[in-house]
């Protein structure tokens, strides 16, 4: 009889997709963001020009700042929720110093509110207490744990990055696709691009494809939509 492998925490994780949250987060956004975007950009240019020249132009121009926009944006955005965290981490800390008691009693309330009862709730809160009591209040009083952080660094690579993945996409289409009627060659492939992304994202997530392949592919129609209306409503030609 074959014997069945151990079951410990890390594989147990590792059968589950939330410690991927962070990142994977972080590369969709990027990537869909660059698609729809430079898609965007480029069909309303292209509604307005005859000329292949504008269009590059402006794809080009959108990809590079958009990129650079995405990374710094991602970085602050996560570096301030960093601070946040750090800074209750520290006043958490200061009111373990401070009154013990009360804070093993709002762990207890917590375990109890969970379900467990009241004299297991209030002996679970003391034990977690004697090995780690910052720990359990970090995790279980704020909600704060491993998964739940965030890199800056690591969440504005993987932002930039997928961006500009994402963009160069549809710069390929501005570049070899006939210029007349680039709109339409535009929207056709940014919703195949659309589609593998979702397609990806979920694999990697392990969430319905179905969906994901949906809502990206409604949300970028409507995008670029918009930016094609744009485009003939105050375009000139040239």
């Amino acid at each position: 009889m074959k014997k069945q492998p151990e079951i410990t925490i890390d594989n147990y994780l590792d059968s589950h997709y939330i410690h991927r949250s962070n990142w994977l987060r972080a590369a969709v956004l990027g990537a869909n963001d660059g698609i729809i975007s430079i898609s965007s950009l480029a069909i309303g240019v292209a509604a307005a020009s005859s000329l292949r020249e504008p269009i590059v132009l402006a794809t080009v121009a959108g990809l590079v700042a958009g990129a650079l926009s995405m990374a710094a944006g991602e970085y602050v955005s996560v570096s301030s929720q960093t601070d946040t965290e750090k800074a209750d981490i520290e006043r958490e800390a200061k009111e373990l110093r401070e009154m013990p008691e009360q804070e093993l009693q709002i762990l207890a309330e917590i375990y109890e509110q969970r379900g467990l009862k009241k004299e297991t709730a209030m002996q679970v809160a003391k034990e977690l207490t004697e090995k780690d009591a910052l720990s359990a209040h970090v995790r279980d009083e704020l909600g704060i744990n491993e998964i739940s952080q965030a890199n800056p660094i690591q969440a504005a690579l993987a932002s930039g990055a997928s961006f500009l993945f994402g963009g160069i996409l549809p710069l390929l289409v501005a570049l070899f696709a006939p210029v007349q009627g680039m709109e339409y060659w535009m929207y056709g492939f940014t919703i195949v691009f659309l589609m593998v992304l979702g397609i990806l994202s979920a694999r990697t997530g392990g969430s319905r494809i179905s969906k994901a392949i949906l809502r990206i592919t409604i949300w970028g129609t409507i995008a670029m939509g918009l930016s094609a209306l744009v485009g003939y409503l105050f375009g000139v030609n040239v």
